[in-house]
Parts: structure tokens; C-alpha cells; sequence
């Protein structure tokens, strides 16, 4: 006996409308990552490079001592993964340096970078300033 069965598509086409005339749309242009606000990630990514490269250590022997796998501290320094704020203490302590230390090394690289971005291109965000932030949340 053979058995028949019904497939339907996991998205359904959206119905189309009449033709009309219409004024030509501009195609959207991508993103430029270039001028837009750099990400934390990719920053402090860049940050542990620089300061594993100063002290001439591989992968391998920065990762061991952070309790981490190569592999996962090269996505780390290419901004690929988000590692947890113990991540974080843990690849410091590993590096020589603290916590706090790194943390300002990568608030000055931002403000740096952010001072590279076009003003037109940052976000209405950027333009709070920290004690904003607090008192909202007071």
C-alpha cells in the first residue's frame, strides 16, 4: 500500500500586489563596519593579542594558563566569541595584568576608535554620558 503525503512550504510566498508604477526604491546599502561604533568584543580581542604578542607567548601557552583552549582564545582575539566577564579575569590573571587594567586598556582603545567614527554615523546612545545612564537606573 503506498502512502501519500501532503508537503507544504515552510514560508509561503507573500501575495503580490497588482502592478502599479512605482517610484524605483534605492537598493539598501550594507553596513560599512568601518564607520560604525567597534564592538567590545573585538576591541578586547585585539587588546589580548597585543599584550600575549608583547610578552612573545603562543596561543597555546596563554590559553593553558587561562584554563582555555587555543582554539577558543584565537576566536576571542578575532572578536569571534563574547567570553564571560571570569573568561575575562581569567585570561587577564593568565596575561599578567588585572582585571580593572584591561578593562581601562579597552574603554581608551574604544574612545580612540570612536574618535575615527564620523559623528553622523554614531548612534543617539553614544551621545548619553555615563552619569545618565546612572541616574536612570537610581
Amino acid at each position: 500500500m503506498a502512502e501519500h503525503a501532503n508537503v507544504y512550504p515552510l514560508r509561503r510566498e507573500p501575495e503580490r500586489e497588482p502592478q502599479r508604477e512605482r517610484e524605483p526604491q534605492p537598493e539598501p546599502r550594507p553596513r560599512e563596519r568601518q564607520a560604525q561604533e567597534p564592538l567590545w568584543r573585538e576591541v578586547l580581542g585585539r587588546r589580548l593579542r597585543v599584550l600575549r604578542q608583547e610578552q612573545q607567548e603562543t596561543l597555546s601557552e596563554t590559553a593553558a594558563r587561562a584554563g582555555i583552549s587555543p582554539q577558543y582564545l584565537s576566536e576571542i582575539e578575532r572578536g569571534r566569541k563574547e567570553p564571560s566577564s571570569e573568561m575575562i579575569a581569567a585570561l587577564a590573571g593568565a596575561l599578567g595584568t588585572t582585571l580593572i587594567d584591561l578593562t581601562e586598556h579597552v574603554a581608551g582603545d574604544l574612545r580612540r576608535q570612536m574618535s575615527l567614527v564620523p559623528r553622523a554615523s554614531r548612534t543617539r546612545a553614544s551621545s548619553t554620558r555615563p552619569g545618565d545612564v546612572l541616574a536612570l537606573a537610581a
